[in-house]
């Protein structure tokens, strides 16, 4: 019938694609409940070969519209109906002659539109075991890393039983070499340094994966001084975070040099590389260094905070004002020489860095004495008591506040201070 042959030429879709690859249309064809109808046409486009860069001889490309779900693709699923069905049924039609039928055209439409719809789901259909790989590699990951641990303490511990080693150890006990004059203990002004700093880092760590996440912002920022320029509320966030991190850095940095504490950090000395080496060799069989932080810090913690302050912080803030709206937008010359893409490759191995250095400093200070290195940073006073400590928890519980209230609801009022907040 003229009426029934388009909708055989939409089943014949579906068994065209099957050709490419998959077995799966026949039976959501079938299960759809439409009739085989041309099969004639149906074997001779299925058994026909493919040219090069295009369909089976005989057949034109599936007009292709809006996806029919949430997050899905185009419907329907690309591939290849027969040309001669379709010729067929746009010459068997007569206008002039009404036809009667008993099968209505719509339920024949709407049947090839849901065997269309079921084979798409059948190719698309996402594996049942896709969630599980994830969890199984970081599995094997976190496996991989406690042996690695070990294997990393056992050769630390037979290296330190050979005789050349121990004789390094005697002559390089990890100690940094300090110049005459250098400060003893901490001030209130590093103290309170210290934890800013801290509270800092780990908002800008969070916001900065949630810029990196994100598919769609839930909030967007306008500066009033630029209404041509729009950014998500979260990035306004961590561009803030950052800049304030920025300030307390500079005043960190002028305050060092101003007071002598440099001299804690800032090796002065080349046989800082020796210590160092010693220093981690004592770390990594788990026999720790016996230096007395409240004077002055092994060879290996004061590479590693010089790195920090004086490498790796320089670093985050370069790359970061490279990809912000504070890069001047006609510095063509300065954009070509430092490319945004640079930028974003230093950018992220940083922020790794320093999620790793607070990990390990962290876990460092609770190991080697708990109470006493607190009681340094938050207590102010070289003893073993409990006052460092609660500071310290105090600090963690700011932190945490802080954390949870990061959320669109808390930011876009703060937000709408400084620009206009909307939802696109």
């Amino acid at each position: 019938m003229a009426v029934a042959a388009p909708a055989a030429a939409m089943t014949d879709a579906a068994p065209a694609v099957a050709t490419s690859g998959s077995a799966a249309a026949p039976a959501a064809i079938a299960e759809a409940g439409v009739a085989p109808v041309a099969t004639a046409v149906q074997d001779s486009a299925t058994e026909s070969a493919l040219p090069p860069g295009g369909g089976p001889v005989g057949t034109r490309a599936l007009r292709r519209g809006l996806p029919r779900r949430a997050r899905g693709g185009p419907w329907p699923p690309a591939g290849f109906a027969p040309a001669a069905a379709m010729s067929e049924a746009v010459a068997s039609s007569d206008p002039a002659e009404p036809v009667a039928s008993s099968d209505p055209a719509e339920p024949v439409a709407a049947a090839a539109d849901d065997a269309l719809e079921a084979y798409a789901a059948a190719t698309t259909a996402p594996d049942a075991s896709a969630p599980a790989r994830p969890r199984a590699r970081r599995a094997l990951a976190a496996v991989g890393l406690v042996l690695l641990a070990a294997a990393v303490v056992l050769v630390a511990r037979w290296l330190r039983t050979l005789d050349g080693v121990q004789a390094f150890l005697a002559a390089y006990p990890g100690e940094a070499p300090m110049p005459e004059g250098a400060p003893v203990g901490f001030p209130a002004w590093l103290a309170w340094q210290h934890f800013f700093n801290v509270f800092l880092m780990v908002l800008i760590v969070r916001s900065g994966w949630q810029v990196r996440r994100e598919r769609r912002p839930a909030a967007y920022w306008t500066p009033r001084w630029n209404p041509s320029r729009k950014i998500g509320l979260n990035l306004w966030f961590h561009q803030s975070l950052d800049l304030l991190w920025l300030v307390n850095g500079v005043a960190f940095v002028v305050l060092l040099f101003a007071t002598g504490q440099w001299m804690r950090i800032v090796p002065t000395s080349w046989e800082v590389v020796p210590n160092a080496i010693s220093a981690a060799l004592q770390y990594a069989s788990l026999d720790w260094p016996t230096e007395n932080g409240w004077v002055h810090y092994n060879g290996l913690q004061q590479s590693t905070y010089f790195a920090t302050v004086f490498v790796a912080a320089p670093l985050a803030v370069i790359s970061g004002v490279r990809m912000s709206g504070l890069w001047p937008a006609r510095a063509t010359t300065l954009s070509r020489v430092y490319p945004v893409e640079v930028a974003r490759a230093i950018h992220f191995p940083v922020m790794l860095y320093f999620v790793a250095f607070v990990v390990v400093h962290v876990a460092l200070v609770l190991a080697t004495g708990a109470l006493r290195n607190l009681n340094h940073m938050y207590g102010g006073q070289d003893a073993v008591n409990w006052v460092g400590f609660i500071v310290f928890a105090g600090s963690l519980l700011v932190i945490a506040a802080a954390w949870v209230a990061a959320r669109p609801l808390v930011l876009a009022p703060v937000a709408g201070l400084f620009g206009r907040v909307s939802n696109r």
